[in-house]
């Protein structure tokens, strides 16, 4: 185990016997650190943290901290993150609250950008990508494959699916379907995210279908959206469709981003 010998270790934490710990870093009585993993230099993690293998932390991370909750008052809430998560300088994440389940979940292969932020009882999917400053409110869900562009802001209990794309500068009010793309001050739903799609290696007939799934979804405002889900589901059979399917069908503290009306 490698600690620089200005580190602070408390009594109590367990860190692998190959993770190593740089130079004036604090770690608390209530951390697991994963093997492999490299806390770089002045980096802060505290609360009932467990961070997984083969991560890199750089400088004045600020990881386990309170969460900035004024319900908060203490409980033995947990911060969980996966492995190979890339957490760049000044990044902050909280645990979880009692109002949310007590516990923020982060999953594996994530880049956290300089300065991003993870509220409390937030939960982030696999291969997800916060740029810099970007910030999550409590409470929300991010699926797997994820882009949130820099200085984007994301509300309370908004739901994001899986490989969707928030523009830079983007405030997300409201539930962004899977593999949707959205932009602006108060972000709309401005198509679907074709690169990450093709990123995924998502075969071209299921794309095709997800475009004209799209199209029935939120292209005839004559019809309720009640009657365009039944539409799409009659048309169209793929495991992406249902994805959007089964994410706009299920219950949510939000509405759902679409189209800006022309």
């Amino acid at each position: 185990m490698a600690i620089h010998p200005t580190a602070i270790i408390a009594d109590g934490a367990t860190i692998a016997d190959s993770a190593e710990i740089g130079p004036y870093c604090i770690v608390g009585e209530n951390v697991t650190i994963g093997a492999d993993t490299v806390l770089k230099s002045h980096v802060h993690i505290e609360g009932r943290t467990t961070i997984g293998a083969h991560c890199v932390i750089y400088p004045f991370a600020s990881i386990g901290t309170p969460p900035q909750d004024l319900k908060y008052h203490g409980e033995p809430s947990t911060l969980e993150i996966g492995d190979h998560c890339t957490i760049r300088e000044h990044v902050t994440m909280n645990p979880g609250t009692e109002g949310g389940g007590m516990a923020t979940r982060v999953g594996s292969h994530c880049l956290f950008m300089m300065s991003s932020h993870v509220a409390h009882d937030c939960q982030v999917g696999n291969h997800v990508i916060l740029a810099n400053n970007a910030t999550l409110a409590g409470h929300v869900t991010v699926g797997d494959g994820c882009v949130i562009g820099g200085l984007a802001a994301i509300h309370q209990f908004v739901r994001i699916g899986a490989y969707a794309m928030i523009g830079g500068m983007s405030g997300v009010e409201k539930d962004v379907i899977p593999f949707g793309s959205v932009m602006g001050e108060r972000a709309d739903l401005n198509g679907l995210n074709l690169v990450g799609m093709k990123r995924r290696q998502l075969a071209r007939e299921n794309i095709h279908a997800l475009r004209n799934a799209y199209k029935t979804l939120f292209g005839d405002s004559a019809f309720t959206l009640e009657e365009r889900i039944a539409t799409t589901k009659a048309q169209f059979d793929t495991d992406e469709v249902r994805e959007v399917i089964a994410f706009l069908e299920a219950d949510s503290h939000r509405s759902f981003s679409t189209p800006k009306a022309s």
